[in-house]
């Protein structure tokens, strides 16, 4: 179940992802497959995310890419080389991020501790980036001696994205960013993410609001018994008739509305 795609908008076409898995199948038991032949790319600079339903395999294709799964077929690409299956910490030393849906700061640690914490192999420079890393989250930097454990769920986000940027990634990968937020807070959460992005970040985002993901994504891929079932521009996947009867419903002309605006 496939779809004509413009997922290679001119742009992309004369240049090379800065992430690419390409017919991964992975599980975490032997023999059960969660993934059965995903295939992604993320190239600089862009957004991009997976949408679909629940079991479809998003958070799964995530872990894949971090080394988290193991990949049983397949490849995984960070700038043309192969670091299929190879540890987190060797992929966060290669420029790869991860933000977790769940467990994502260390509760019993200030914030400021968190970011050092982040740059556990990067000592030296710490002093320079969180310098930067302030900036970017000003609230988290007036607050810096406050515990984790005591924020708000919108705020421990902010945290961990800030934790898993402090080794500069040139990719960030994001697990739900906006899971058991309110619905100002998951606000708050996609336009910081689009921030993160505009300084040059390449985010791959996982979502269940789907609406919300459409709206800010360069590009999206809709996952589905780990298979790419559709891929296009945000607008693309929301205009698709296919896409709006199994996936979107309703929320298509709220997202095409967004894009208008």
């Amino acid at each position: 179940m496939s779809a004509p795609s413009a997922a290679s908008a001119p742009e992309t076409e004369t240049r090379t992802p800065v992430l690419k898995a390409d017919d991964l199948v992975a599980g975490y038991l032997p023999g059960v497959n969660i993934l059965n032949g995903c295939t992604l790319e993320a190239y600089p600079g862009e957004l991009v995310g997976i949408i679909g339903p629940n079991g479809a395999g998003k958070s799964t294709l995530l872990k894949a890419l971090f080394g988290l799964v193991t990949v049983r077929s397949g490849s995984v690409t960070l700038q043309g080389a192969d670091i299929t299956n190879n540890r987190a910490n060797q992929l966060v030393q290669a420029g790869i991020g991860f933000v977790p849906q769940t467990n994502n700061v260390f509760p019993s640690l200030t914030i400021e501790e968190n970011m050092q914490m982040g740059m556990f192999l990067r000592p030296k420079a710490f002093a320079a980036r969180v310098a930067e890393i302030w900036e970017l989250f000003p609230v988290l930097g007036e607050r810096r001696k406050q515990r984790a454990g005591s924020l708000s769920g919108g705020e421990r986000q902010s945290v961990a994205m800030a934790r898993a940027l402090m080794m500069s990634p040139q990719v960030l990968l994001l697990d739900e960013p906006s899971a058991g937020l309110s619905p100002v807070r998951q606000d708050e959460t996609f336009i910081r993410t689009r921030e993160i992005n505009k300084t040059g970040v390449t985010i791959i985002m996982v979502e269940q609001n789907a609406r919300r993901c459409l709206q800010i994504c360069d590009r999206g891929y809709v996952l589905d018994q780990g298979r790419n079932a559709y891929e296009g521009t945000g607008r693309e996947l929301a205009k698709d008739p296919k896409v709006v009867e199994l996936y979107l419903g309703t929320l298509a002309s709220e997202v095409d509305s967004a894009h208008d605006a």
